[in-house]
């Protein structure tokens, strides 16, 4: 199984490390084990609400796409390990992820 960590700009929200199967992406996994990532299109990437930091891990995902590189770039604070959590499929069994949820309170549409 693969393990992500995901720890949470939002100082409030403590770290959670969750366990997955490859295949999955990250907001999916996320969506099925209790963490909070929005995702205002659906997670078909036609926004940018679900954008992550990958800390760790990045070579275990799937290739950052031309579209998806659009859509980070009208995320809020880019940084060059900014990637969208429905994007983010994990390819490897053995994957051990770390990302970071940044602070989704800017966000229209924001449900906590």
């Amino acid at each position: 199984m693969a393990k992500i960590k995901f720890n949470f700009e939002d100082e409030k929200i403590p770290a959670k490390t969750i366990e997955v199967e490859a295949g999955y992406s990250i907001l999916e996994a996320a969506e099925d084990n209790g963490v909070h990532l929005n995702h205002n299109c659906g997670g078909v990437c036609a926004c940018s609400t679900c954008h992550i930091y990958v800390e760790k891990g990045d070579d275990t995902l799937e290739e950052i796409s031309d579209k998806e590189e659009d859509f980070i770039d009208r995320a809020i604070n880019p940084r060059l390990e900014s990637r969208l959590g429905c994007q983010c499929i994990i390819l490897e069994e053995d994957a051990e992820l770390e990302v970071t949820i940044p602070d989704q309170s800017l966000i229209i549409g924001h449900e906590h």
